[in-house]
């Protein structure tokens, strides 16, 4: 009696713990967010569990209902979930898949496992997981990893996995891969004229119109905020790059019409390359369109070049001379030499115009037309201009102070130095180290100066004024100005360019022009030095229509310091 009650007891503790782990695994699956189907096989019995009300609108009532879940799903995936839910059939212990269901609008995953005893299926747990979300989320990442945001298009790393792809093929099967490097000019005045937002739908708006030639064969990406990538499979046809081109060139002659009425043109330059001429891999033939875009922005707007072996070996000696430059800003290698000025009636010298020369460690002098560029672009120009400063106003204090030379000292000034918003501080500085009065000095600027933004550069030539420094206007007439606005220039001295003295004996417009020129900045009150007078003819010539003061090879080239001390000597004794 006592040993079936034991049993008795037994199994009342079993049933309890049982129903207790049933009661528990009820309440983890009704805390889930999934839905589950119980399959006891034995009892031959199914229960829906968490929240599987939530996802569909039918009850599984036997194993057979499960059937149901196929109608859900796309035609492709039927045959795989079919294996998933009757799992028990192939005798595994596992298995999902993942596939849309159209008409919930969601992404589910499928998930059976099996248990079996002694190789007869027991009881099966079929989890299906909402993974919507988490495919959203994938997606943006590939999104993100493959495309710009901003157009649509390809990102670099996504052109370049593809552009690479393709040269393997290119190089397997004989074929010619080519890339074009489309930039827009000048997008930063429009970005910084417009604001941000304008500028973003300027380049959105073009790379939905660059989109519209995406196909098997052509390939695009957004780069920079101005930069576009192209890559076409054997550009010949309707996919030449020729063809491409004027398309572009077309579409841009016509404005872009931005939100807030804005009505935008613009303009563009391309260079090319082509696999295998050009370049041997992805990497280096976009380098090389690169290269000759900026060569066809020397060559103005919606220019186009293409690459050759020459332009390559420029950008090589480009990138030496750059090189060498940093050494020479670090060494301080660089010289001054000084051309004198002077007056057209008494040919009194007036003053000295200092100019830089680099001499590189080979004892080689480069030219100022190759490395100023150069200095430009990479930001040396800054350094190197405040040694021009500092050296030609140390020389001509010392000057001053041994032979009491009455002149100016002319200096000229970078667009980029000028523009630095402790250039006159620092200009101030140096002439009070040296006790320079700043009525002796004469800052050179050329009319790039001007086109960026007018009324912040003529505040600042206001304010070099005030100081009684002098302002001059270099080569005149080479480049965006016009006599109407002089008027508004605080600058006391016009500099007449070469080119016009050039041909100014043979060539009668250029004869009205110049001398058109020198009658209404003699009205205005400023002075006039023609540069790069070379003959008796031009001399007289300009003497004859009123020019002040003359510079050229005629009356003195660029000499060093210790050459330009004859000339003071000589300057002082006739004093």
């Amino acid at each position: 009696m006592d040993g079936l009650q034991f049993q008795l007891d037994m199994v009342r503790a079993l049933n309890q713990q049982l129903n207790n782990k049933e009661k528990m695994y009820q309440l983890v699956c009704s805390t889930s967010q999934n839905a589950f189907l119980y399959i006891d096989f034995q009892k031959n019995k199914i229960d829906a569990l968490g929240k599987w009300k939530g996802f569909f609108d039918f009850q599984a009532d036997t194993p057979q209902d499960m059937g149901k879940l196929l109608d859900l799903v796309e035609d492709k995936d039927k045959s795989e979930l079919r294996e998933i839910l009757f799992l028990e059939k192939s005798g595994e212990k596992n298995k999902g898949m993942e596939c849309y269901v159209p008409s919930l609008g969601k992404w589910l995953e499928f998930e059976c496992t099996v248990q079996y005893e002694n190789g007869v299926p027991a009881e099966k747990v079929l989890r299906i997981r909402d993974i919507t979300k988490f495919k959203k989320q994938n997606e943006e990442l590939r999104y993100m990893a493959y495309y710009d945001v901003l157009t649509g298009l390809y990102n670099r790393n996504y052109f370049v996995r593809v552009l690479s792809e393709w040269i393997r093929d290119a190089q397997d099967n004989g074929e010619i891969v080519a890339v074009m490097c489309v930039d827009i000019d000048n997008f930063k005045k429009i970005n910084d004229g417009l604001g941000l937002v304008a500028g973003d739908e300027l380049i959105q708006t073009f790379g939905l119109f660059l989109k519209e030639f995406m196909d098997d064969r052509t390939i695009i990406a957004h780069v920079t905020d101005d930069t576009y990538y192209m890559a076409v499979k054997n550009p010949v046809g309707s996919h030449s790059i020729e063809k491409l081109f004027d398309k572009i060139v077309q579409r841009v002659n016509e404005p872009f019409y931005l939100m807030g009425g804005h009505e935008v043109s613009i303009s563009v330059c391309a260079g090319v390359a082509e696999f295998p001429e050009s370049a041997g891999n992805s990497l280096e033939l976009i380098n090389c369109s690169e290269i000759v875009m900026f060569r066809a922005k020397e060559h103005g707007p919606n220019s186009i070049r293409y690459f050759e072996t020459p332009i390559f070996q420029d950008f090589i000696d480009n990138i030496n001379i750059e090189n060498k430059l940093k050494e020479a800003v670090n060494m301080n290698r660089f010289l001054l030499y000084y051309q004198p000025q002077y007056d057209s009636k008494s040919q009194k010298l007036r003053g000295v115009e200092a100019l830089i020369r680099w001499q590189d460690d080979s004892g080689k002098m480069i030219s100022p037309g190759v490395f100023i560029p150069i200095a430009e672009k990479s930001g040396m120009i800054v350094p190197i201009g405040t040694w021009v400063l500092e050296e030609g106003i140390r020389k001509y204090a010392a000057w001053r102070e041994n032979y009491n030379c009455d002149m100016v000292l002319s200096l000229n000034i970078s667009s980029i130095q000028y523009k630095r918003p402790d250039f006159v501080s620092n200009l101030l500085e140096i002439l009070e180290k040296y006790r320079v009065n700043p009525k002796d000095i004469e800052l050179e600027i050329t009319e790039s100066v001007l086109i960026d933004d007018f009324d912040q550069v003529v505040a600042k030539l206001r304010m070099l004024k005030e100081y009684g420094i002098k302002i001059s206007l270099d080569d005149f007439g080479t480049g965006y100005s016009s006599l109407s606005y002089l008027k508004g220039l605080p600058i006391d001295t016009l500099k007449i360019d070469k080119s016009f003295i050039d041909t100014v004996i043979q060539d009668e417009c250029t004869q009205v022009i110049t001398e058109s020129i020198i009658s209404m900045v003699k009205k205005l009150g400023f002075e006039t030095v023609a540069e790069g007078v070379e003959t008796e003819e031009q001399y007289e010539y300009l003497k004859k229509i009123d020019c002040d003061n003359i510079q050229g090879f005629l009356l003195g080239k660029p000499m060093p310091a210790d050459e330009i001390v004859g000339l003071l000597r000589q300057n002082s004794a006739s004093v």
